[in-house]
């Protein structure tokens, strides 16, 4: 090997031996460097080493050094903190629309982004009380190609399953789709397409997980109308609460604060009515989505005002009772 050669070969040796073998809890010391370098087949010294760390540092990496009885080197940043990336490992395990082989793969890349030592405390498992992970190994790739669908203004031609006594299979009333996607909604840990397919002036979504064989098409999106609002519609077709004319008052058991606040955000107008209750002002529809909202706080919740709503929760709730009758 010449020698240039061999000096371009040791620049890049040596920033994989800082990225992978150090941080701050897991130094090495010049002598290790020109060991482990001589075990690539690279010549090295100690004084073409010190101008190498200085290269790399100007290059941008934060190399840094420990004195003790010797100098010992470390990459000190990274572009992701261990903290950050123990969050994105978490965040692919409970992830539901990502399979168990896909949040394998991505969380061995997550580890790439660290040193060899860090990498093993990601390998932790996040427990997740009735999680059931998807089948479909497509996700990531279908969500890209309807990116990709969006972007360039044009349909999509897909096939959508369902299941039909606990088996899957292709939905009879629409085997092939060609739709025109308008946006990627994500709504209880699943995604959702959004689109028009061509039946209707309507919108309708279709689980992402549950779409194969994506293909784009060279036909144009049909345009949206203007009555029509992707957003609008996933607030109605997602549970999302749509804003009313005039605030449903719900006075709530003390205990239910946080979930008020955490569905309504910091804002809400809250008040004490006792000592062991809160009334709240909700600017909201009394929905079904709304009413079924509350329904599961029993009579932990009631409606106050408007007299309209509290009469739709009770309907609700006749209907339920005469079920069981």
């Amino acid at each position: 090997m010449s020698e240039r050669a061999n000096s371009k070969l040791k620049l890049l040796y040596l920033m994989r031996l800082l990225d992978e073998l150090t941080d701050e809890e897991n130094t090495i010391t010049l002598p290790q460097m020109i060991e482990k370098l001589n075990g690539y087949g690279i010549r090295a010294e100690r004084k073409s080493i010190y101008d190498d760390l200085n290269t790399l540092r100007h290059f941008g990496m934060d190399i840094a050094s420990k004195k003790t009885r010797t100098h010992n080197y470390f990459l000190r940043s990274r572009r992701f903190e261990l903290a950050e990336l123990k969050l994105l490992v978490d965040a692919v395990q409970c992830s539901k629309f990502i399979t168990r082989k896909k949040a394998a793969a991505l969380i061995k890349k997550l580890q790439g982004l660290t040193s060899k030592a860090q990498a093993k405390k990601l390998g932790r498992q996040v427990y997740v009380f009735s999680r059931v992970k998807t089948m479909n190994e497509s996700v990531c790739h279908n969500v890209d190609k309807i990116h990709e669908a969006i972007r360039s203004d044009r349909q999509i031609r897909f096939k959508h399953h369902r299941y039909a006594g606990g088996n899957v299979r292709c939905s009879r009333q629409a085997e092939t789709h060609c739709v025109s996607p308008y946006l990627l909604s994500w709504h209880d840990e699943n995604y959702y397409l959004v689109a028009n397919n061509g039946r209707n002036c309507g919108l309708a979504h279709f689980r992402v997980d549950r779409m194969a064989g994506i293909a784009l098409t060279d036909t144009p999106r049909r345009p949206l109308l203007d009555h029509l609002d992707p957003a609008r519609y996933c607030e109605r077709a997602f549970g999302a609460f749509t804003c009313g004319n005039e605030p449903v008052k719900v006075v709530f058991d003390n205990a239910l604060a946080g979930d008020v606040i955490d569905k309504f955000g910091r804002d809400v107008q809250m008040y004490a009515v006792d000592d062991g209750h809160f009334a709240a002002s909700l600017n909201v529809q009394a929905s079904p989505v709304f009413l079924a909202w509350l329904f599961r706080f029993g009579d932990r919740a009631k409606i106050e005002s408007p007299a309209d709503a509290a009469e739709k929760m009770k309907a609700l709730a006749a209907g339920v009772l005469a079920q069981y009758e």
